[in-house]
């Protein structure tokens, strides 16, 4: 996936996506294109985890319930905010370290039905910065919105 590829995108229209954790008491929705492009991160946590990411501007995200139940985990640089639920233990998004202006969904915790297709690229850890700097925008929100 590259840059070209996400600015052709950003012209596409959004639907709700709604999703959570696994005991349902976390629950939140995100304006995201049905065809999602998504990243596969291959640092330790995101390898451990299997998360996949969807990542949005923070004004497409929209926590509809459970942030009571949310407990927070931070590591290495401390950028990162890891947000899982405490009574189940899912972590169905979080605060990047590499967009923390934004929201990253784990795209495994969306509910069916709004999904019409999933295109997965590989995040390379181990050339972050180059990484990083081509997904950039993503977190942006354009100025017509």
């Amino acid at each position: 996936m590259n840059s070209s590829t996400y600015a052709a995108s950003a012209h596409v229209s959004l639907v709700t996506h709604r999703g959570g954790c696994h005991c349902r008491r976390v629950r939140f929705e995100v304006e995201a294109p049905a065809q999602l492009e998504v990243l596969d991160c291959n640092c330790s946590i995101c390898r451990m985890t299997g998360f996949l990411h969807l990542i949005v501007p923070a004004v497409r995200f929209r926590l509809l319930s459970g942030a009571e139940s949310l407990v927070e985990y931070t590591f290495n640089t401390g950028t990162a905010r890891h947000l899982f639920c405490g009574h189940c233990g899912i972590k169905s998004f979080y605060v990047p370290r590499s967009h923390p202006d934004g929201f990253d969904i784990n795209a495994r915790c969306l509910d069916e039905g709004t999904v019409a297709r999933m295109t997965i690229a590989l995040f390379d850890d181990g050339n972050r910065d180059a990484a990083t700097a081509a997904i950039a925008h993503l977190s942006v929100a354009p100025e017509a919105e």
